[in-house]
């Protein structure tokens, strides 16, 4: 059966849906080389991500009966955080693959909205093969993190937000969004919720596989040899032709950069907007600060997608060169 693929009014429709069960992130105004931008601080949300989004959409149009037999779901952290909390409040069983080496607090924190995890581990097991066999041991639904149609319009609702908001403090839309992307989900509801804004993606450094899958038109699989990063919510191995389709077709960008970089994103976040922000999430601060997004231009919005990060993380990337980051 071919599946329904996203769509603007689905975002409209999810971003009403879901209002009352996630938080109206602020748009934050900062500015960078003389020039006004803002930030919209999706590490605010409940569970500190924009997951929560996509996963109370997916959720919510689940049937009684499919409510009864659970939800399975794979991530490494805020993805599977966004469905616990989700899963919770709507009382649906919720078992999460996790890779052994997530980050603890994310770990914990899924722990304790009440989900089961089962760990595997990332290099040598198959995380999508495990979901499966789990969902088909109770007939639960497998709820995946971008290549859902409804996932990605619940993710679409931050667009929603940033052009209501925009149009409140500036009498305007957006005319570009830098945001994450790791699978496409956050980014192909955004440009659908924002059709005439520019959208560029922000992938780590040898985790660009979303920038290669666009230039193809077809998704392109991460290499063996990808090097190791600390944007753990990026690592996405294999991206989906929905999320693909939707990139290809809006002309969005692609642009990576590196740990370095990402590290003294981390460091103007806390320094200048007193937010934290984890390393996934701090991806499109970096291309900003870095030069890779283009010229800083009015009414440029930077996402920060998440703020789940273990300390010793933390402190150790605030370390890394972080100050020459800063101007």
């Amino acid at each position: 059966m071919t599946k329904r693929t996203p769509t603007a009014d689905g975002v409209r429709a999810a971003a009403s849906r879901i209002a009352a069960e996630v938080i109206r992130t602020p748009l934050l105004p900062f500015e960078w080389q003389g020039t006004n931008l803002w930030a919209k601080a999706e590490c605010l949300q409940h569970g500190g991500s924009f997951k929560l989004r996509g996963a109370t959409n997916r959720l919510m149009q689940l049937s009684a009966e499919e409510r009864a037999r659970g939800v399975v779901a794979f991530s490494s952290g805020n993805h599977a955080l966004g469905v616990a909390i989700a899963a919770r409040r709507l009382g649906i069983p919720a078992t999460i693959v996790m890779p052994s080496d997530a980050p603890a607090v994310k770990r914990d924190a899924t722990l304790a909205e009440g989900a089961r995890i089962v760990a595997y581990d990332r290099a040598t097991e198959d995380r999508v093969a495990l979901s499966v066999r789990l969902a088909a041991e109770t007939g639960a639904t497998i709820v995946p993190s971008f290549d859902d149609t409804d996932v990605i319009e619940g993710q679409g609702s931050v667009g929603v937000e940033i052009g209501e908001q925009m149009r409140k403090a500036a009498d305007a839309l957006p005319a570009r969004v830098i945001l994450p992307c790791g699978g496409g989900g956050l980014a192909s509801g955004v440009a659908l919720a924002l059709p005439d804004a520019e959208i560029v993606a922000v992938e780590p450094q040898g985790w660009d596989d979303m920038g290669r899958s666009i230039e193809r038109g077809e998704p392109v699989p991460v290499g063996r040899d990808a090097p190791a990063t600390r944007c753990d919510a990026l690592q996405t191995p294999l991206v989906s032709p929905l999320t693909v389709d939707v990139l290809r077709a809006r002309g969005v960008r692609a642009v990576s950069v590196s740990d370095a970089e990402v590290a003294a994103a981390m460091a103007f976040a806390a320094l200048q907007l007193r937010l934290v922000v984890e390393p996934g999430g701090a991806v499109a601060l970096a291309a900003l600060l870095a030069g890779k997004a283009g010229d800083p231009a009015d009414r440029t919005v930077v996402v920060l997608s998440g703020g789940n990060v273990d300390l010793p993380v933390l402190v150790e990337m605030l370390g890394v060169q972080a100050a020459e980051g800063i101007r």
